[in-house]
């Protein structure tokens, strides 16, 4: 018998713990799955369920037995897909989650872009700060900026992201330039939501983190936000690069404090573990990945 096949019904009567269930599943009779479980045990010489009239379980043998054969079927089907689709163009629909601001600026061109390449793929987008349930809520992948916390998600990074203390020339031309972050307690600061940090920013000096707590007229939960306010002249805000770069090079926008920069986020891809992640989503990863590699969201050198 061939051994896959052998270790892809062990895998299906281990996850039900029947035989019956197992074979309503693979739609084979309760006979031939009880037979290749037991073939696989005799190949290997060993038992790897526990049996009783009830149920079957798995021993301490099965249970790392299962553990090695489900990452090597895994393994398999990744192959399989990956020659399957070699010589045939992605199709389907991919639904994404991303946050609003960087959606509107960059997600959507990158897309536009993208769907030019590959006409047989559809694009559903859902621009949110609020951080999405990938699998319970039906996306298949999700963009974020920052950094992630621990999770079963599979994350990718497309690109670092510097978040810059920056004012308008009227502001600093009112006010007053602040020579060093800790001035930044005189100052009217905006507090975006969204940044971890709050109203406690962190600065880098001599290789010492420092924060400083900073108190303002305006708090939102948008960087588009943010940066519309730091355009205003009524104050100082901490704002993604992606969101103001343009903003600096016409030199509406001051970044400050360059010297003491602290905060370098990532621009991460998170999707489920590999085995959901289809051909049009890798694809789709990997043309982001080049897209976003290329954007001058960090000082040159």
């Amino acid at each position: 018998m061939d051994k896959i096949e052998l270790m892809r019904v062990f895998s299906v009567v281990a996850r039900n713990g029947s035989f019956t269930r197992a074979a309503n599943e693979l739609n084979i009779a309760v006979q031939t799955v009880s037979k290749y479980v037991k073939a696989l045990e005799d190949e290997l010489g060993i038992q790897l369920f526990n049996r009783t009239t009830r149920k079957v379980t798995l021993n301490d043998t099965g249970t790392a037995y299962l553990e090695k054969c489900v990452d090597l079927l895994e393994q398999i089907d990744e192959l399989e897909s990956v020659i399957k689709v070699t010589h045939s163009a992605p199709k389907g629909r991919i639904r994404i989650s991303a946050p609003t601001s960087f959606g509107e600026l960059h997600l959507v061109p990158a897309i536009r872009d993208f769907l030019v390449l590959y006409p047989g793929i559809s694009v559903d987008i859902d621009l949110s700060n609020r951080r999405v349930s990938l699998v319970e809520e039906g996306f298949d992948m999700a963009l974020r900026i920052g950094e992630l916390p621990d999770s079963t998600m599979i994350a990718r990074k497309l690109s670092a992201m510097r978040i810059v203390v920056c004012a308008a020339p009227e502001y600093l031309q009112r006010y007053g330039r602040p020579a060093h972050p800790e001035q930044l307690a005189h100052h009217n600061c905006f507090v975006d939501h969204n940044l971890r940090q709050g109203r406690s920013w962190r600065f880098l000096e001599n290789k010492r983190v420092f924060k400083v707590d900073v108190r303002g007229n305006f708090e939102a939960n948008s960087p588009g936000s943010m940066r519309r306010m730091v355009l205003s002249g009524l104050g100082i805000g901490l704002c993604p690069m992606y969101v103001i770069k343009d903003d600096i090079r016409c030199n509406t926008i001051v970044p400050l404090f360059e010297q003491y920069e602290a905060y370098q986020y990532g621009v991460y891809a998170l999707y489920p573990h590999r085995k959901h992640l289809s051909h049009r989503v890798r694809v789709l990863v990997d043309f982001l990945a080049e897209r976003f590699r290329q954007e001058d969201w960090l000082p040159p050198g």
